[in-house]
């Protein structure tokens, strides 16, 4: 098994004002898209039962998966979320163009 750094991207609704969307991200290691996104869609209904019984939400897992906040009264459209591998938009150690 090849663990990897996933990004799940998670379309959001607002339900009392349907012209408000955006994106819920979440990242962590899996080995596969499916398990991206199972853990994902996990450690979301982790915070939201957390929040919802007035405890602190849960911190990231020793599996680097987390979810950090939460948005009450929008709604996670899961069946759209899609999972691709992470890339990282300022890794340093792939920049040919930074200088010190």
């Amino acid at each position: 098994m090849h663990l990897r750094i996933y990004e799940v991207d998670a379309p959001i609704h607002d339900t009392n004002h349907p012209d408000r969307q955006g994106v819920h991200v979440f990242t962590g290691v899996a080995d596969s898209p499916a398990a991206a996104l199972r853990r994902a869609h996990e450690v979301y209904d982790a915070a939201l039962a957390a929040h919802t019984a007035g405890l602190e939400i849960p911190g990231k897992q020793p599996d680097s998966w987390g979810a950090r906040g939460l948005r009450p009264g929008w709604q996670m459209e899961w069946p759209a979320a899609r999972a691709s591998l992470w890339n990282n938009p300022v890794n340093w150690t792939t920049r040919s163009d930074f200088a010190l």
